[in-house]
């Protein structure tokens, strides 16, 4: 079984609730199995500001399905949740981002793992640090808590988390 780490996002609609059952949607699949999931994060806008803020999260899949077809699965739940990709940083129904993949290094058309941009972004590591601040990545030769710090404080001051029952 693989280790998969996703981001979610969602700035349309009942975000949280998307959140939530998107979630749902990737435990039913009988070869991934949802083992942690980070609490909630209101996020402002990262790219185009002029759109409403996210919601975000983190969590770590348990899989038996391959990278690039993982990255399919999550797609399809996407157009599933309506996503519309109008522009680059646009507003979205649902964000899901394969962010790690055990130590897999994969750089392809469709698919670059490590996420390249995930040490950058207070959105992910902020939720990711949450669930696996110990995670060790090869690539960056750091711990996601080391990312973590390494941020800028304004960056992270951005994320707050959402209380909800």
């Amino acid at each position: 079984m693989g280790m998969a780490y996703i981001s979610l996002g969602s700035n349309l609609g009942n975000s949280l609730e998307t959140l939530q059952k998107a979630l749902l949607r990737l435990d039913e699949n009988p070869k991934i199995t949802v083992k942690a999931v980070s609490s909630f994060y209101k996020t402002a806008p990262v790219g185009y500001a002029q759109q409403p803020d996210f919601v975000n999260a983190c969590t770590l899949l348990m899989t038996s399905i391959a990278p690039l077809d993982l990255l399919d699965i999550l797609l399809d739940l996407e157009q599933e949740f309506k996503r519309v990709r109008l522009f680059k940083n646009g507003p979205r129904t649902l964000d899901l981002d394969l962010l790690l993949y055990d130590d897999t290094v994969m750089q392809s058309d469709k698919l670059i793992l490590p996420h390249p941009r995930m040490h950058e972004r207070a959105f992910v590591l902020v939720p990711l640090n949450e669930i696996a601040p110990n995670l060790f990545i090869k690539s960056f030769n750091q711990t996601v808590n080391s990312l973590y710090k390494a941020l800028d404080s304004a960056d992270i001051q951005t994320v707050k988390k959402i209380d909800h029952a």
